[in-house]
């Protein structure tokens, strides 16, 4: 067996962000037990292009014996990755629904969703309720963990929702793409959880508005497990000329 350049992973190091999995162009990286692993040395480079991505130093390159890289095999398994389950036929989860809001000044219990659905691979970008409106971008467990997330941060607002450590990012941007380009949305609220993989829905936003070109004010939030809330500034990869709102 060959000796060649590969990736190398300090465990101990890795705090799960997972932007190294985004930035590997050959889906040699993956997110297993919230740490990044290296899935196939035949799918490695060992170029080196994720060690920069990395905020914890936690990637470098070393030698040692490993299989050459294969570039059919990256092909095969990146189209694999690309493979998506239909959705069963009329199932209720995929039909758009408007919805009255019922929330008003003053009322703390009432709901402030204005359609259905709301996760991210279920939205249709062009949906009407999308169109040039202010649009949150929200982590799961964040609509968990806030309290007053109808009333501070849903309301008049569309919402997509998604789970950054299980999603396809690669998909999920191209989704979010897509949306900012159809709807051009006025604004956007990220609203993620303190959590170090749930900044990768910070970092697909970004990327997203990047790859859509437009701007939009943009502002973060970060939702501690106990609700309280701060506002941050955008993580690696937000996009360029993007104002953060406060």
């Amino acid at each position: 067996m060959p000796l060649r350049n590969i990736i190398q992973i300090d465990e101990d190091k890795c705090n799960g962000c997972g932007q190294c999995v985004l930035a590997c162009a050959e889906g040699a990286l993956a997110l297993v037990d919230g740490k990044a692993k290296l899935i196939g040395d035949v799918l490695c480079d060992g170029i080196g292009a994720c060690i920069g991505e990395c905020p914890q130093g936690a990637l470098t390159i070393t030698q040692r014996e490993a299989p050459d890289f294969n570039e059919a095999v990256v092909h095969e398994h990146l189209a694999r990755q690309k493979e998506k389950p239909a959705l069963p036929c009329g199932c209720p989860s995929s039909q758009a629904v408007e919805l009255t809001p019922k929330a008003g000044p003053g009322e703390r219990q009432a709901s402030s969703l204005g359609h259905f659905p709301v996760k991210l691979r279920l939205v249709n970008p062009g949906a009407p309720f999308l169109k040039e409106k202010d649009l949150l971008i929200l982590a799961d467990c964040a609509a968990v963990a806030y309290a007053n997330l109808h009333q501070d941060l849903l309301r008049e607002k569309a919402v997509v929702m998604a789970c950054p450590k299980f999603e396809d990012m690669d998909a999920a941007i191209a989704h979010l793409t897509e949306i900012f380009k159809t709807a051009k949305p006025k604004s956007l609220t990220v609203a993620y959880m303190e959590v170090p993989c749930c900044k990768g829905l910070v970092y697909a936003t970004g990327k997203a508005l990047e790859q859509a070109g437009i701007k939009a004010p943009v502002t973060i939030l970060e939702i501690a497990r106990d609700g309280a809330v701060k506002t941050t500034p955008p993580g690696p990869g937000a996009a360029q000329g993007c104002a953060c709102g406060n």
